[in-house]
């Protein structure tokens, strides 16, 4: 009994903590639509994930308040965890203010340089796509 339970304890470890950032410069919904299917088959696979999209140039649409035909999927991510990082400078460049873009979005000075950042911390590299 005493070696079983030695074998059972031994055997358990603690989960690893997996860090990904996806990075989304695409004005394709079927880009869009996939990203957020690869999120959530993500957290229900690896329920803590921590995990970071940012959002520049042309995928900036993703985020708009009036273009973002996934904002319910958006929200629904966010509520589990999910940081929507959108780039300043891309909305300084197609002058945009940041009250037209989704609620739930946090915003980086650059989009770029975030992702660098990320991979600098160790968090893994998705680029959104096929």
């Amino acid at each position: 009994l005493t070696i079983l339970c030695a074998n059972k304890s031994f055997g358990q470890t603690k989960e690893k903590e997996h860090k990904i950032v996806f990075h989304l410069a695409s004005s394709d919904t079927l880009v869009h639509k996939a990203l957020v299917k690869q999120i959530s088959n993500v957290l229900d696979f690896w329920k803590t994930a921590k995990i970071e999209v940012v959002v520049h140039n042309n995928g900036i649409g993703f985020m708009k308040e009036d273009e973002a035909i996934f904002a319910k999927e958006i929200r629904s991510l966010n509520s589990k965890g999910v940081t929507f990082a959108v780039c300043e400078n891309t909305l300084k460049q197609r002058k945009l203010e940041k009250s037209q873009i989704l609620p739930t979005a946090t915003f980086v000075p650059v989009g770029i340089a975030e992702i660098v950042l990320k991979e600098e911390d160790g968090w893994s590299y998705i680029k959104a796509g096929f």
